[in-house]
């Protein structure tokens, strides 16, 4: 039996892990999207408090 189906079982394996594989990457491309938002409101806030600072000094 397993002689007879091993490219299908194998298809099937490999479906499988493709298909695990896309979600992992949807649900981490998310994250990353969260991550960027996150760095560029920090990058913003930076620019502000140099801005501030440098009138502070002049």
């Amino acid at each position: 039996m397993l002689a007879r189906n091993w490219k299908k079982i194998g298809m099937l394996i490999l479906i499988i892990a493709c298909v695990f594989n896309i979600m992992s990457k949807l649900v981490h491309k998310l994250s990353l999207n969260k991550e960027m938002l996150y760095s560029a409101q920090y990058m913003f806030e930076q620019e502000e408090n140099d801005v501030q600072e440098e009138n502070q000094t002049n």
